[in-house]
């Protein structure tokens, strides 16, 4: 089984560039989308053989998750049950037969680290949500985590020790993940640095590579033996964020 999650950065903006040839051309069962900006109401279908899962944020044009999958899930549910959290669209969730898919945009602690506080909070509530989902059936947890967990995940860490995305209270806030069992599963086969998801928009960055792994797919350790691969398709373009993957035997 193939899965793909990306953060797309407005789905409209990118069907409106190469979404249905990148659909195409990787053919994954399972895309989990991430800042999706939209309803389903507001874009024209263009995923033949998909059925589209949708928890957009209140806001309009903010936030927002989706996941198109060829495989019929047995259940589908929005957010993690808790208000504070459940407002913004940032948490979808499929069950299959033998996992739970969880697609996920985390929240941005924002420049001057105004938005920090609640970022932890929604790390621990996030990782108690997963637990539970765990103690069920296996996990497996996609998205934009907006955090590089460790100096290897970013082309510049040293400049960005105190910058949003890479404080050590996140970075913390990941390890706990990693503590609780959940596997990095780009880190379960590729172990050297150079290797990234989002580059910013500004001089360059992504023609030089001077980016961020801030993009994941963790899953619960008892699928570490059906790991494949997990690779990033740092070539497909459309958003600031390429897309991350995952084979499943």
């Amino acid at each position: 089984m193939k899965l793909i999650s990306w953060n797309v950065n407005g789905l409209r903006a990118v069907m409106r560039k190469n979404f249905a040839e990148f659909l195409a051309a990787e053919a994954p069962d399972i895309l989990a989308l991430q800042e999706t900006k939209c309803t389903e109401t507001d874009v024209e279908p263009d995923w033949p053989g998909y059925s589209a899962f949708w928890n957009s944020a209140e806001k309009k044009g903010y936030s927002g998750t989706a996941i198109l999958s060829r495989v019929a899930p047995l259940n589908v549910s929005t957010g993690i049950g808790i208000a504070e959290h459940d407002k913004e669209g940032r948490v979808l969730t499929a069950e299959f037969e033998t996992f739970y898919l969880v697609c996920v945009y985390v929240p941005n602690s924002q420049r001057e680290l105004a938005r920090l506080p609640y970022r932890q909070s929604w790390d621990r509530d996030f990782l108690a949500y997963l637990k539970t989902l765990d103690a069920r059936k296996p996990v497996i947890c996609c998205g934009d985590l907006n955090v590089a967990h460790q100096e290897r995940d970013l082309a510049r860490p040293k400049d960005n020790t105190r910058n949003h995305g890479f404080t050590a209270e996140e970075r913390l806030g990941f390890s706990a993940f990693v503590e609780a069992g959940f596997v990095d599963t780009f880190r379960a086969f590729e172990p050297a640095g150079g290797h990234y998801t989002w580059w910013s928009p500004m001089n360059k960055a992504r023609e030089r590579n001077v980016g961020w792994r801030i993009d994941y797919f963790l899953a619960s350790a008892a699928l570490r033996p059906r790991l494949a691969r997990a690779w990033i398709l740092s070539e497909v373009a459309g958003s600031d964020h390429c897309p991350v993957a995952l084979q499943l035997s």
